[in-house]
């Protein structure tokens, strides 16, 4: 028995491929690797097949970089649509490009309208007239209309397969059509009411039409409330419209108020991650942040954020320089500064990422933004003063000098409301003036609770004659 065959008699059968977290198991990669590079494909295969698609998507992963594109020519077959749809954008752009026109057109084929969008839209506008042509011409309109949209709108996140009637039928007519037509989708969970002009007008659960009598007209077992997304909603949008009113799936229209198209939960779900993910790490300034992104676009991503900082503290190190008398009369002011600057600029990132997370969700809005700067400055005066308390004291022991621990308690307390302040109101500012309050932030909030840390304790140290 080959090392292959005893690796797949050891890892296949009872999900012994995956860990107790669901995970790809080290010595299944392995094992998949050790049979691609001993050439057998027909071990690799065997390996691979159980696996469920996005496991699949995991393992190409897993695998460096290097060995992908001989793990898809040992498993082409098993490549299909559902693999791609779950696959990290970085690692499915690498296997997309090794890929020829007409390979690319039968999985976007496999795939519903918003997954085929995924694949395509990202690549060279030539490879995409390549892939387009390939199309049969259902699909390649769909897919052109759905490009025509802007990213990151509802109009590329929705997808065209849909069930739709008009309102005139019974639940008879829409059961012999649902069973007397082999091409429609087979995935939806409501069905959608249309007037004449194919204006959503109500939508129907399908386990309403599965108990309702065959005589009753849809008019009469329909919802007309329903939530309608826009085409060129954004993407956030649409996800908090989901959460607020507990959708499943829900239409979405044209400019002219006709349905084009519907967005389903799952795509949701990915979304809402998606998003969430983004605003951390723009807030950190660490560019998409994945592990697959290739080296040079991480570094042009986080350079960026870091000669900004470099300013910044620049600005707070000039403040630094009008007080060189000051501190060269008593050393421990060097030593207890980067204390004061150091702890409001904790207390502004925490005041920042609250408010940036309200604004996301929009539980932070025009009509409580007042109540919200309010509440935060309570927050932060409360801090301050707990704060201000400890360093005073502890300052007054260490260095045996009450005047030096009420300075240092002063300042703490004066940093540390500033901070909440500008945790609060920054973000607030940049979304009024239309900028993305999750990327710009943190520069302005650390270069306001640095220079104003060292100014306020420095320039207390000078006023009330410290060093004097």
């Amino acid at each position: 028995m080959s090392e292959t065959d005893l690796a797949q008699t050891e890892l296949t059968g009872d999900s012994n491929q995956l860990d107790s977290d669901d995970l790809l198991k080290p010595e299944f990669v392995r094992a998949v690797l050790d049979a691609v590079d001993q050439g057998d494909t027909e071990g690799a295969r065997a390996l691979v097949e159980p696996l469920h698609p996005a496991d699949i998507a995991d393992l190409f992963e897993l695998v460096p970089g290097e060995q992908r594109a001989a793990l898809a020519t040992a498993i082409t077959d098993l490549l299909d649509g559902d693999v791609f749809a779950e696959m990290n954008d970085y690692v499915r752009e690498a296997l997309i490009d090794a890929l020829d026109p007409a390979q690319i057109a039968t999985i976007a084929a496999e795939l519903d309208t918003d997954d085929a969008v995924a694949i395509i839209e990202d690549m060279e506008e030539s490879d995409q007239r390549a892939v387009l042509r390939a199309l049969d011409p259902d699909d390649r309109a769909a897919i052109e209309e759905a490009l025509s949209y802007p990213e990151e709108s509802a109009g590329r996140l929705m997808q065209r397969e849909l069930i739709a009637v008009p309102e005139h039928w019974t639940v008879g007519d829409v059961l012999d059509y649902l069973r007397g037509n082999d091409d429609l989708t087979t995935d939806f969970w409501e069905i959608f009411v249309v007037d004449p002009a194919h204006k959503p007008v109500g939508t129907c659960q399908l386990s309403w039409i599965m108990r309702t009598p065959r005589l009753v007209a849809m008019a009469d077992v329909m919802k007309r409330e329903q939530t309608l997304i826009p085409v060129d909603m954004d993407q956030e949008e649409v996800a908090l419209r989901f959460q607020k009113y507990a959708l499943i799936s829900a239409a979405v229209t044209d400019p002219n108020g006709r349905l084009v198209g519907m967005i389903t939960v799952d795509d949701i779900v990915h979304i809402i991650s998606q998003e969430a993910g983004e605003d951390i790490l723009r807030l950190s300034g660490a560019g998409d942040g994945d592990i697959n992104e290739p080296v040079i676009d991480s570094y042009k991503a986080r350079v960026r954020w870091l000669i900004s900082n470099l300013f910044t503290a620049l600005l707070a190190s000039s403040i630094i320089a009008l007080f060189e008398g000051t501190i060269a009369k008593m050393v421990a002011l060097a030593t207890l500064m980067p204390i004061v600057a150091g702890v409001g600029g904790n207390a502004g990132t925490q005041t920042m990422a609250v408010t940036v997370r309200a604004l996301a969700t929009n539980q932070l809005t025009q009509s409580n933004t007042l109540r919200s700067i309010v509440r935060e400055l309570r927050v932060a005066v409360l801090n301050g003063a707990t704060i201000a308390v400890v360093i005073g004291v502890g300052v007054t022991i260490v260095f045996q000098n009450p005047h030096l621990g009420a300075v240092i308690a002063a300042a703490m307390l004066t940093n540390i409301v500033i901070a909440g302040l500008a945790g609060v109101m920054v973000p607030v500012t940049l979304e009024r003036m239309g900028a993305d309050p999750a990327v710009a932030s943190s520069i302005f909030v650390t270069m306001t609770t640095d220079s104003m840390g060292f100014f306020a304790f420095l320039g207390l140290a000078t006023v009330t004659g410290l060093t004097g």
